[in-house]
């Protein structure tokens, strides 16, 4: 049985014991504990550079592309660092006798690292300023706002308004027209979306939750209704501030020359249009994962996975990036969608029709028969 570093062993490591309770969740799949035989080759010279390493148990023996050589022993001060300290010359780390370690992308860490310093950094001037720590450092949390440049929230956080609801209140219905974007101050919502004439629950929301932006990003009616579960704190944003101040620095798109590049690199596409659309022309092993189900299936996806989100002018996918980012996962639209393309190139890329490709937990996916 897999086994992953806890919280309680987190806080034994420099760095890592930096990481709040959401990042640790966002970060969980990389946290594998992986066993070494003595002699056995943890990290090789070509992939030093993108991998960070943490010793769980045993000894481990560096050595720098330069020739420099320490013997690492588990519990040793050295040890409690990421490894190894220079990041900036290759290595190779051998296991010295049997061991365990943590590999993480070093990118992926740095990254949490940095917007984790950067919004404790925006904490405590908004602190000194009166502002609701709990709320806020829940907010800043979600992944979402690791995009976001710290301006770019402070003003968010003036434009914002303040709603009082009480319990079994709809703050938005399905097929209702979208002009606003929401976030939850305090209590806990439902969504809910009706299919073959029944309500079909597709997610809980907490306290820091943002909602309703699906609809201002594709220009289509709301997908789905959320209700309040208790009486309830909400904050709206109007849709010109949303689109000003959170879609242009979250919803990141790329060329298909650029994502051609990602593939190549391992990304996977992800079509995110209706059943009958994919069924008639979809990109070759593109998973299908319709907007409006995203919420309910985003479990199965892999959160070590690249994902490329395409529809046909490009609104939906940027929906997709844009819940993909708040749930923790790394995920770019497709620009413009397929309508840019002619005939030809469009009839090349969407090669492959039928019902395509079943998605299994872990990101794995099968054809379908």
């Amino acid at each position: 049985m897999s086994s992953y570093l806890s919280p309680l062993q987190l806080n034994g490591f420099t760095s890592l014991n930096a990481l709040s309770a959401q990042q640790y969740n966002e970060l969980k799949a990389e946290l594998l504990i992986r066993p070494f035989l003595a002699g056995q080759t943890v990290v090789c010279l070509s992939e030093s550079l993108q991998k960070t390493c943490f010793l769980v148990s045993g000894d481990l023996f560096y050595q720098s592309a330069e020739g420099t050589e320490i013997y690492i022993e588990a519990g040793s001060e050295e040890s409690q660092h990421a490894l190894p300290t220079n990041t900036a010359e290759p290595y190779t780390l051998l296991a010295a006798t049997d061991c365990s370690v943590v590999l993480i992308e070093r990118s992926r860490l740095a990254g949490l690292l940095t917007w984790r310093q950067a919004s404790q950094d925006l904490l405590l001037e908004l602190e000194a300023e009166g502002e609701d720590m709990e709320w806020l450092s829940t907010l800043l949390d979600n992944p979402l706002f690791s995009r976001v440049p710290a301006v770019n929230i402070r003003e968010m956080l003036k434009r914002l308004h303040r709603l009082d609801l009480p319990q079994g209140s709809a703050v938005l219905e399905e097929g209702g027209r979208g002009d606003r974007c929401y976030f939850l101050r305090s209590g806990n919502a439902e969504v809910t979306q009706s299919r073959d004439g029944q309500e079909q629950v597709l997610a809980q929301l907490s306290m820091g939750a943002c909602f309703g932006e699906e609809a201002l990003l594709s220009d289509a009616p709301r997908n789905a209704t959320v209700t309040l579960l208790e009486d309830s704190r909400v904050l709206y944003l109007e849709r010109a501030d949303f689109l000003e101040l959170l879609k242009a620095p979250v919803t990141e798109e790329v060329s298909f020359a650029q994502a051609g590049q990602l593939l190549a690199q391992g990304a996977q596409w992800l079509d995110v249009r209706r059943l009958d659309e994919y069924e008639r022309g979809h990109a070759a092993q593109a998973l299908h994962m319709p907007l409006d189900l995203l919420r309910l299936k985003e479990r199965l996806l892999d959160k070590d996975k690249i994902y490329l989100c395409y529809c046909d002018d490009g609104k939906r996918s940027q929906s997709a990036v844009f819940l993909l980012t708040q749930l923790g996962y790394q995920a770019y639209a497709l620009r413009g969608g397929t309508d840019v393309l002619s005939i030809m190139p469009r009839e090349a890329f969407l090669c492959e029709d039928g019902s395509g490709y079943l998605l299994r937990s872990g990101g794995r996916f099968e054809r379908s028969s």
